[in-house]
């Protein structure tokens, strides 16, 4: 539930400050008529989200090579996450500004409800590519993890925006993206060992790939398992399995090392190197 709720924080945090940035320079400008019409598009936004994630569900019960899905599903989470990540170390700086802009260009009600409904479903869509792969092997920890997290956030963007308490939001950005970089790693990780036993089921032969680099030797009663009380959260956390082939040691490790380094490339030696005016206070 751990995976989930950081994940999901991570993206309604995102998905709510670009709202509140909306909102805020709408009644800066003397637009607050048109706040209902942001209201809307982030209504149809969730209601989207909500539509998209059930029907992928719907499809995986239906599906007989479960493995090729999960395998597939957590390959793409990763993809999206990484960008997501990678987005906000390089780019995040500028995005009020870059809202702003877009906002004064949509004067109408059907273009500002076009605009916050593609900024806002975009965070849906990657909150729901990156919990699939957690649904499918814990659904009912991943809907709590979906609502404490989204909860959290809200509060948090409500503390930031409404209460004017001030927090910098890239000192923020930048250690919970190297959590999640561990947390993309660990699906990198699982898809592939998924992948490995579609391949092994259809009778293919991968070679080294498939065979065990290590084995801990830890049985599945014990705690430290990774599907026991305590190694499930190091599992979703870090990746963390009592078992990996050799396929899956190479690529997430792999993928861990390289991302890491991108990120924090991306970021500079010093996260509290970060401007003064990356500390987000509510303007409205």
């Amino acid at each position: 539930m751990i995976g989930q709720f950081l994940i999901t924080f991570r993206e309604v945090l995102e998905a709510a400050i670009i709202v509140a940035i909306i909102i805020a320079y709408l009644k800066r400008t003397g637009r607050e008529r048109q706040i209902k019409d942001v209201w809307t598009g982030v209504g149809l936004s969730a209601l989207a989200s909500v539509v998209l994630g059930a029907a992928i569900l719907a499809l995986y019960g239906g599906l007989e090579e479960k493995e090729l899905f999960e395998g597939v599903a957590s390959y793409l989470a990763v993809i999206v996450l990484t960008s997501m990540i990678y987005w906000m170390a390089t780019k995040g700086r500028n995005i009020k500004a870059e809202i702003e802009s877009k906002v004064s260009k949509a004067i109408n009600p059907f273009a500002l409800i076009g605009f916050t409904f593609i900024v806002v479903f975009r965070e849906g869509l990657e909150t729901v590519l990156f919990l699939t792969p957690f649904a499918t092997q814990d659904l009912a920890g991943t809907l709590a993890g979906l609502l404490l997290g989204a909860g959290a956030a809200l509060i948090l963007t409500y503390l930031i925006y409404g209460v004017g308490m001030r927090i910098n939001l890239r000192t923020f950005f930048y250690y919970s993206s190297i959590l999640l970089v561990f947390v993309a790693a660990g699906l990198a990780g699982y898809g592939t060992h998924e992948l490995i036993e579609w391949a092994e089921e259809e009778g293919m032969h991968l070679g080294f790939i498939e065979e065990t680099a290590y084995n801990l030797g830890i049985p599945k009663e014990s705690v430290f398992h990774h599907k026991g009380a305590i190694g499930s959260i190091f599992a979703v956390l870090f990746g963390y399995s009592v078992k990996m082939e050799w396929g899956r040691v190479i690529v997430q490790f792999g993928y861990l090392i390289v991302a890491l380094y991108l990120v924090l490339r991306a970021y500079g030696k010093e996260p509290s190197l970060a401007p003064r005016n990356s500390r987000l206070k509510s303007t409205g």
